[in-house]
């Protein structure tokens, strides 16, 4: 059953919070965010930051202040101030995003 109106309450709640920039659930325990690039992995690439490893969660693109967003690679170095797009269930998002 679609519920448009609980959906889009979901999700402004997530806003609300100001720990995400955007949030969108796909299923039941699957979500995308949109936040802010947590200190502790800046300046290293994703595969030195670790974050897929601490935090069960995978970078899709990341995005550079005045910038267009970019597919993530394990090479990819995040900078102060991108915006990343992270993937993963709902806990594990809300987590990663609480670290901004």
């Amino acid at each position: 059953m679609v519920l448009p109106e609980f959906d889009m309450g979901e999700r402004i709640a997530h806003l609300v919070t100001g720990r995400m920039l955007d949030y969108i659930e796909f299923d039941d325990d699957y979500a995308m965010v949109r936040t802010t690039a947590p200190r502790a992995a800046i300046g290293m690439t994703l595969t030195e930051s670790g974050l897929r490893q601490q935090f069960d969660v995978t970078v899709v693109a990341v995005k550079r202040r005045g910038g267009e967003f970019t597919y993530a690679t394990a090479d990819t170095v995040v900078m102060d101030g991108d915006q990343l797009i992270v993937s993963g269930s709902i806990a594990d998002v809300e987590s990663f995003a609480d670290l901004v």
